[in-house]
């Protein structure tokens, strides 16, 4: 299960980068996403976070579930800040997509 909030983790910040403006124009250069598209990413990254969070919950309790939480948080962004960005923005959006459906096979099979 911490797999999954692992990888809903990242596709949450994924979203939450698609949001900003910056990350706009390195992914797609000048044709980036109007201010209700990028709404729409921000709401979408903020309900992946409370997902993950509802999943590490739910998996260890309020004891531990919270400070889980926090390390698979702390994995995602450093996979998006300190690896995907500088190196291959571009497998960002794909990832983001494909990792939480492996992320839920592996749960289900677990």
């Amino acid at each position: 299960m911490m797999l999954l909030a692992i990888t809903v983790g990242f596709s949450a910040f994924a979203a939450l980068s698609f949001a900003m403006e910056r990350h706009q124009l390195e992914l797609h250069g000048k044709a980036h996403a109007g201010a209700t598209r990028m709404r729409v990413w921000r709401a979408l990254g903020w309900a992946l976070l409370a997902l993950s969070f509802a999943l590490c919950v739910r998996d260890h309790g309020w004891a531990a579930g919270p400070v889980l939480w926090l390390g698979a948080m702390t994995i995602s962004g450093m996979l998006i800040a300190f690896g995907l960005y500088p190196w291959r923005p571009r497998w960002i959006a794909p990832l983001a997509c494909a990792l939480p459906v492996v992320g839920l096979v592996v749960a289900a099979l677990g």
